[in-house]
Formats: structure tokens, sequence, C-alpha cells
């Protein structure tokens, strides 16, 4: 099959990989039928992250071609989406809705999934199959909930988010504008998108942003101070990872506020003093798609939401580093790899 391989930093090819077969019999093997790049896949391309000839991509969505002998939730056949994470659903930290850290969890990024086929270990606890076969223009919003809408959902849940509430969301990402999405379907009153950027601000404002602030760091604080009464936002999602992204977002809420961090953390450290008299809730980490996967598929199933419109370049599979190139240079928010 063909897929998506790193060599080193900025030098991603698509070659030819072995077809993916059951190891265990707890696995099951799909064909995607359509693949993405995420943000979190520019760590390693900027150098940022080690990287050495490392298969790529850990969101997907696709048809089961085969199943281990002890599968039982899903058939050949079913059309399933997956957490980015592979879990049981069974460890008690599972069951407390945690199954991005499962005990067994497997990270798909290790399996490579800008690929024809992969592997899924612990099929039964990680795919949800949707209630029959997509009409191909539901199948990127379907591709989202495996990562970027499940992390965005993750982050206004964690931030609280809900009526009554404003939110602000530092990033414009795609797990960001998800996280505008998130606000709007949990009730929040007013949400806040941090962006500077006319295309990504207008897809903010289409998901439920109310008000837009370009500014950032000290000064993107104060203009969120400004907009609530001095007082900070109730609910802050994090959806960047650098220092300055988390400061800001807890200087942004107010005492007794929640920040909802899922920006992957790379140099951040906290100061002590501050975060003591700051009085804010901190909750997140890889989030728990697993958790939220039924009722986004429900959501995009029924049209009730279309967070597929994230993807605003579509490119073959074989075209996956121009892919990366684009994402990396912010001509494109989120690529989406046909096959």
């Amino acid at each position: 099959m063909r897929g998506v391989i790193m060599y080193a930093p900025g030098d991603v090819r698509v070659e030819d990989r072995d077809q993916p077969a059951i190891v265990e019999p707890t696995d099951a093997v799909i064909r995607l039928a359509a693949t993405c790049i995420c943000g979190s896949d520019l760590w390693p391309y900027r150098g940022i992250e080690h990287v050495d000839h490392t298969p790529m991509g850990h969101e997907y969505a696709g048809v089961v071609t085969e199943i281990g002998a002890d599968v039982k939730n899903v058939k050949v056949g079913d059309f399933v989406v997956g957490s980015f994470f592979a879990s049981d659903n069974t460890c008690q930290i599972c069951e407390a809705g945690y199954q991005s850290r499962c005990v067994h969890s497997v990270p798909m990024g290790s399996i490579g999934t800008q690929a024809e086929y992969a592997r899924i270990p612990l099929a039964d606890g990680t795919l949800v199959a949707t209630p029959g076969e997509p009409d191909p223009e539901l199948i990127p919003a379907l591709l989202t909930a495996s990562d970027v809408l499940g992390t965005g959902w993750f982050a206004a849940v964690a931030a609280e988010a809900g009526p009554g509430k404003t939110v602000a969301v530092v990033g414009d990402g795609a797990v960001g504008l998800l996280g505008v999405l998130a606000a709007k379907q949990l009730g929040a009153e007013r949400i806040i998108a941090m962006s500077r950027h006319a295309d990504r601000q207008e897809l903010a404002r289409r998901f439920g942003a109310t008000d837009i602030v370009e500014e950032r760091g000290d000064a993107g604080v104060a203009r969120i101070k400004e907009l609530t009464d001095g007082l900070g936002a109730h609910s802050v999602i994090e959806a960047v990872g650098t220092q300055e992204s988390m400061e800001q977002a807890i200087r942004a809420t107010r005492p007794g506020g929640h920040v909802g961090y899922v920006g992957v953390t790379h140099g951040v450290s906290l100061d002590g003093m501050e975060l003591f008299f700051s009085g804010v809730h901190l909750h997140g980490g890889p989030a728990p798609v697993r958790r939220f996967l039924p009722e986004l598929i429900r959501l995009i199933w029924d049209r009730e939401i279309d967070p597929g419109v994230v993807f605003d370049l579509t490119l073959p599979l074989e075209d996956a580093a121009e892919g990366y190139r684009a994402m990396d240079e912010r001509r494109a928010t989120k690529v989406l790899l046909t096959l």
C-alpha cells in the first residue's frame, strides 16, 4: 500500500509500505476513506520533535476489511471512526472517561494512518460504527471526529463551556476553530475567538464566535478583560501549546474560571506563584476522543454540525508533501488527503 513517511524534518515522501494485517485477535484492519494532516504533525516537520523514517498520521475513518477473532463490536463492511489513541474502553481509566490514558493505550501515530490501510489495535474499544454507509460529503466531517473535533470538544468540556458562559479560544488552527463550534453546541452565551487571519476569523464566526480579538500575549489578555468587565472569561480553550499561549489562556481566565488545554505543549513551564493566585482550574491533555465519538457521529450524521469545512485544502495522498508545506507556511488550516 501507499503511505506517508517523514524521513527527516521537512522531508516528506509517499512510498510503498507493507499492507497491514491482523497481529492480535483484538485488531481490525480498515481501508481508509480519507486521511489528513494534523497541526501536531508540524512539530516533527519543523524539527521540534525527533523524526527518522517515521510513518505519519493518526486520524482515520474508513471501512473495516478484516477483524481479529476476538472482535465483537464491529464487523467487516462497517464504516468506522476511531480515536487517535486506541483504547480497550474497559479499564478503570477508560470507564472514568479518559480513554486516551487507557492502561493499554496505543498512540495511532505509531501506526501511521496517512495511508491506504491501517491496523487498529483494541478495535472493540476504539472504533465506533456509523449508522450506515455515509454519503461522500459526510466523510470529511466524520474524519474530524477522530481528532480535531473530538479534541476541540474535550477542550470546551474541560473549560466547562456552557449556558451563560463567556468562552475565549486561544489558537485559530483547526482545533481552536472546532473548539468554537463545540462551545456553541454546548450553549455558550459569548465566544471570543483570538485570531489574526481573516479566513480563520470568518470560519470562527460561522462556527459561532461572537467576537474576534486580534491581539496576542498581554495585549490579548487586556482585550479579553476589556470585553468581560475586567474579570476575564469564564472558560478559556488553549489550543496551541506554547509558553505564550498557555500564559495568555491562564491570564485571560477569571478567578474560579476554567482553562481547557489541549495544545501539545513544547517548552511550557508555569510560574507556581502566579498559578496559585490566579484561582483558575486547569484541565486538559490528550483528548479522550472515544468518550465523545458516539455523540459527535450522531451530530454529524444528522447534519446538525458540519466540522468538515475546516478542511480548506484537498490533495491526493501522493501530494502529501505539498500538504505539509501548505500547513507549515499557513497557506492552509487543515489538509484533507484523498485516497
